[in-house]
């Protein structure tokens, strides 16, 4: 099976990557790591004017184009490629949650999440959010529902600076907003984000490697660099498929498989581009960071490896591979 993207699709993808090329988004993930939200929140607006939430709210509501989740997959890996901070996933989840939810409540919510006026963020009762002290929209996944949370605690520490760690305060309206297919949407966008940010590690790599000169000829041109350069490309390029298939069948097994093999590409790419860039790969100050870590962070949220390949397995049943 052949997974091509149409020229719509393209040319959605190519409009994104010359929108946050020109935004200098490496600057604005450096803001948004201090706690300074107001060039990431100009960001926000201008990414959801370009359409990237919209195919997470139905077309009955407001600035709603779907559900497109192809289109959601086409956008993530490109706010993946540029690191875009904030709580993009979360976003997404959120529609995905409150489109089920009274109409009213949905009328009321939906359209700001598509205009990018609303950032919302969603966690597990007693977890952690993702910048809860920048979205405007909380959400608390709990047993018995959805809840609108009223606020939030203090910021904690995080692996990736620009991910933002905050509890959510218990309490507030109760939503009858079924769970149904969010999770999916919240691991296919997920996936999608690593498929990018492994994208950019490689480039950025392979940029490095022909650059840097040892013994009077670049680094790159060494076997050992090509192959682990190789392996990095292969494992993204296979997880490519996979994600792109998870968004055409939205199937929960699908979609945990598709964040699986795209977060451990990522991950794999990390490892390979920290290793190739040597000491400096290690600095805070190289940009190269913003991706390293978000690589590290993405592999956990919604769901680790072990989680997603657990569903893959349950789902597979008696089915002879």
């Amino acid at each position: 099976m052949r997974f091509l993207l149409d020229a719509e699709q393209r040319a959605f993808a190519a409009s994104l990557d010359a929108l946050l090329t020109a935004a200098g988004t490496p600057a604005v993930v450096r803001d948004w790591s201090r706690g300074d939200h107001t060039s990431g929140r100009a960001l926000w607006s201008r990414i959801a004017e370009a359409g990237v939430f919209a195919p997470a709210v139905p077309q009955t509501y407001e600035g709603g184009l779907g559900p497109r989740p192809v289109g959601l997959a086409v956008a993530f890996v490109e706010l993946g490629r540029h690191a875009v901070p904030g709580p993009l996933v979360e976003t997404v989840t959120a529609a995905v949650l409150l489109t089920g939810a009274d109409p009213g409540v949905a009328k009321r919510l939906l359209p700001g999440l598509a205009s990018g006026e609303t950032m919302a963020t969603v966690a597990p009762a007693g977890g952690y959010a993702l910048d809860g002290d920048a979205a405007t929209l909380r959400l608390s996944w709990e047993p018995d529902g959805i809840r609108l949370s009223p606020g939030h605690g203090p910021v904690r520490p995080s692996l990736d600076p620009a991910r933002r760690l905050t509890p959510l305060a218990p309490g507030g309206e109760l939503l009858d907003a079924p769970t149904g297919q969010a999770l999916a949407w919240a691991r296919l966008a997920t996936a999608a984000q690593a498929l990018g940010v492994g994208l950019a590690l490689l480039d950025r790599t392979v940029g490095y490697v022909r650059q840097r000169t040892q013994f009077g000829v670049p680094v790159g041109s060494f076997q050992a660099v090509k192959h682990r350069l190789a392996d990095a490309k292969i494992a993204l390029e296979f997880a490519r498929p996979l994600v792109f298939g998870a968004a055409l069948t939205m199937r929960p097994a699908d979609a945990a498989a598709a964040k699986a093999a795209a977060c451990e590409a990522a991950y794999t790419t990390a490892r390979t581009a920290l290793h190739l860039h040597g000491a400096i790969g290690y600095t805070a100050e190289y940009d190269l960071s913003l991706w390293l870590t978000k690589a590290r962070a993405l592999r956990t949220a919604w769901g680790d490896p072990h989680a997603c390949r657990a569903l893959v397995v349950s789902a597979a049943g008696d089915r002879r591979w």
